[in-house]
């Protein structure tokens, strides 16, 4: 049980950053370049979110 809070605290942890990106990403002036670094970071936190939800929360079919 302690790991599964765990996993979920992860979880909401990745969520803010995932917000955080959106925001730097929708609204800091930068370059491209680093607009597409900030765009695959996101990419990439968006991946462990989709992992860990399919952890945490299994799509079970009864």
């Amino acid at each position: 049980m302690n790991e599964d809070l765990l996993m979920i605290k992860r979880l909401e942890a990745l969520r803010g950053q995932h917000r955080d990106l959106d925001h730097k990403i929708d609204y800091d002036p930068m370059d491209e370049f680093s607009r597409q670094r900030l765009k695959k970071m996101r990419l990439e936190v968006r991946t462990e979110i989709a992992r860990l939800e399919q952890v945490v929360y299994p799509d079970i079919i009864a």
